[in-house]
This record gives structure tokens, sequence and C-alpha cells, in this order.
């Protein structure tokens, strides 16, 4: 606020223009009681409010209040401009600065100077930052059950937790992950996710796809179904192959993650020879370490505690292990970056000269075009960054139309 003192008995008062209130943040928190991003479907604008405004005898606004977003636990928040990775939220109450507010303007008591005792000068406030974002949630689990569609997989989730999946005997019956936590049965307990089946070319998109994969980033264990029953003509072994190799396309980090082999459906007539012939194969590829392998039945509850015994065992030794710091698809790598040039000269086909710029841009929207001496300032800060010399070298002359933003003034040479 440009203001004077004006006060009886108060000779030469002097300016009295406090300042401006800071703009809200936009903050996401995590809310451990959310599981989806349907909130966002319906509202997809979010704008923390302003500060207020300064007052007479040096009062200072009030800043706004941050604007706080709820999120569920693995949020993801990438800028869709530059596909960076602003946040990635995973722990209740976790929170992250999305976009964050300007400064408030300075009122006129901040230019007073010996020279110039009474300015009439005063900032607007700062604009505060705007950016487009993708917002991608990936299931927080301990375990991941992974394998092509229609193996068991729901069955089994529901079988050793309380979880109510939608099972079916056709493919694709889970179109989104499913949560269930399994009692170790000695006080040990973990979260268990029933992923979407995956099929060839699932790394590319196909199928479910990426809707399968990028929820396994998550996951501490795999549990790898496989299909015994030989029905159908399913191949068990090229199904592993199958997975394994979607699995190394996406992320090489997947493959090594501890995996254990799940040989389900045993209680079919043919599941034996489909097996011995499975561990054949599978002896062949892994000739040094072989990785576990349970044979077990959903349906009939077969064989599923030595199962929850192996899992949590090697959930517990991956736990403990030291975090490691791994580049990844949603790591982010600081890098030395140059400085943006403050400025940019261009014409535009009517003839005026355009100016751009994140330093010049945010000058000129701190400028207060109401007061002469604002404007004033605002010249002698384009003169000091060089822009009356970069117009004169591109050719401009005396009466040409100059541009920043929306504001069109005249170039004095």
């Amino acid at each position: 606020m440009v203001a004077f003192r004006r006060e009886k008995y108060v000779p030469a008062g002097g300016p009295a223009g406090g300042d401006g209130g800071r703009g809200g943040d936009v903050i996401f928190k995590v809310d451990e009681g959310l599981n989806t991003l349907m909130d966002f479907r319906y509202r997809r604008h979010f704008k923390a409010h302003n500060g207020e405004s300064g007052m007479s005898k040096g009062k200072h606004g009030k800043g706004a209040e941050d604007l706080y977003i709820a999120v569920p636990p693995g949020t993801v928040v990438r800028n869709i401009e530059t596909n960076e990775v602003i946040a990635d939220l995973t722990v209740h109450e976790e929170e992250a600065i999305i976009a964050k507010g300007g400064r408030g303007g300075r009122g006129n008591i901040r230019f007073a100077t010996p020279q110039n005792p009474a300015p009439q000068i005063a900032e607007n406030g700062e604009p505060g930052e705007e950016l487009e974002i993708e917002l991608e949630l990936k299931v927080i689990a301990d375990v991941g059950l992974i394998g092509f569609p229609s193996v068991g997989k729901s069955t089994l989730l529901s079988v050793l937790s309380a979880a109510k999946p939608k099972i079916g005997s056709y493919p694709f019956t889970t179109l989104v992950p499913n949560l269930g936590m399994v009692d170790v049965g000695d006080g040990r307990h973990f979260v268990m996710a029933d992923m979407p089946g995956i099929i060839e070319g699932a790394a590319e998109g196909v199928g479910l796809g990426l809707e399968f994969l990028r929820h396994i980033e998550r996951t501490h264990v795999l549990l790898h179904v496989l299909d015994m029953s030989g029905l159908e003509g399913c191949d068990a072994f090229e199904d592993y192959m199958t997975i394994q190799k979607e699995l190394q396309e996406y992320d090489e980090s997947l493959l090594e993650k501890p995996q254990i082999i799940v040989a389900n459906k045993m209680d079919m007539p043919d599941a034996e020879v489909m097996y011995e012939l499975f561990m054949n194969q599978l002896s062949e590829l892994h000739l040094n370490e072989m990785p576990p392998i349970y044979k077990v039945s959903a349906v009939a509850h077969k064989n599923l505690q030595p199962l929850i015994l192996k899992t949590a065992e090697l959930l517990a030794e991956e736990k403990a292990k030291p975090p490691e710091e791994i580049i990844g698809k949603d790591t982010i790598l600081y890098t030395l970056e140059q400085e943006p040039e403050p400025f940019q000269i261009q014409r535009d086909p009517d003839g005026t000269w355009v100016i751009i710029g994140q330093e010049i841009e945010r000058l000129y929207h701190m400028t207060n075009l109401d007061f002469d001496e604002s404007l004033m300032r605002f010249s002698r800060q384009m003169r000091h960054m060089g822009i009356d010399d970069a117009l004169r070298e591109r050719g401009a002359k005396d009466g040409d139309l100059v541009r920043i933003d929306d504001f069109i003034f005249e170039f004095v040479d």
C-alpha cells in the first residue's frame, strides 16, 4: 500500500504503507483413510487464497492460510510439462508443497530513502507458482500376487485373508488391485495385494498392462502364481518366462525383488505331471540357485501355512535391509542446470517487439502501474537488465511498440 501518516501534531509523518501478506501454498497431505483418486475426477482445479493487502499506519496484511489437499498413500505427483516427479507420498500425514505462494508486495514504507523520503512506490504481490500435474496411485502392499489371468490369484487372496475379491472363471476378473491382511499366526501380519492379471505385451500397455505393473513397484516380495492344472492348453513354464520378460522390460529392478513360485491348482488330476515338467524346465534355467517353490491348492486350502511362513520370512529380511538409493523411474535426479536467461526478445508479425522471460515477467507483475514512481522504477529495472541496449541491437527505433505480457508501451531511444 502507498499511504502516509497524517496525524495532528505529527509533522512530516512520512510513508506508512504496510506490506501485503504472502499467498498460501498448495500442500498435499497423505490420509491413510483414502484409497482412490476419485475425488480428483470431479474437481481438477485448486487455488490457494491471496494474502491480505497492506494497510495504512505501517500495518502488514495477514498471510493466507495454506490449502491442504488430502491424497491416499502411494500417490505420485508428476509435473506434466517436465515429467519430473515432484513428490512420492507414502506415509500417513506426510506433506509435500506442490505449488508455493508468492511473497507479499512491499509497501511504500520500504522504499523511503534520504534522497526520496516520501516515495509513492508499492509492489504488487509476487505471482504464486502455477502448474499442471498428473497424479498416479500405486498400491502400497508388502506382498504382491502376480501371474496370468485366471491362475487363482484372487482365490488365494480370499483364503489367506479376509478380503472378498471378485472371483470368476474368465480373464481379467480383477480390474483393480485388492488388498488383504494376512495373519501369519505368531503375531505377525502383512498386507497382500492381488494384482490385475498380466499378458504378453503388458510393458507396452497391452491388456491391463501398466495398471498391473505400476503397483508391484511398491511391494517387497512377489508371489508368482502359476496354473498347474494343464487346462485350456496353458503352459506353466511359458507363462513364467513371459511374465519375467514383462517385468524386465518395464523395470529391471523388479526382477531383484524376492520371488516365491506358487504352483496352484495341485488338486487337479494332471497337476503332478505338469509340475514335474515345469520343475525340469525350471532347473535348466536356474542352474545355480532355484527360487523357492510351493505346491498349493487355494480351493482345497492345501499347503498354505508353509507358504505364509516363507513369505513372512522373506518379507522380514527385505525390511531389515538398509534402504538403497536406486535411480529408478520415479526417483528425482538432481543435476546442474544453467540459470534461464532473464529475458528474450522476439518480434510479432505486426512489428511489435515482445519481451519474454521468467524474471522480467515477475518484475512486471509486481509493478503497481497506478503510480508513476512505480513505472519509473520498472523502467530503471529494465535498463539495468540490459533490455534497452538489447532492443537497440535488434534494430528497435524510437516509437516502436514493445510488449511485456499484456503491457504495451513505446520504445524511446
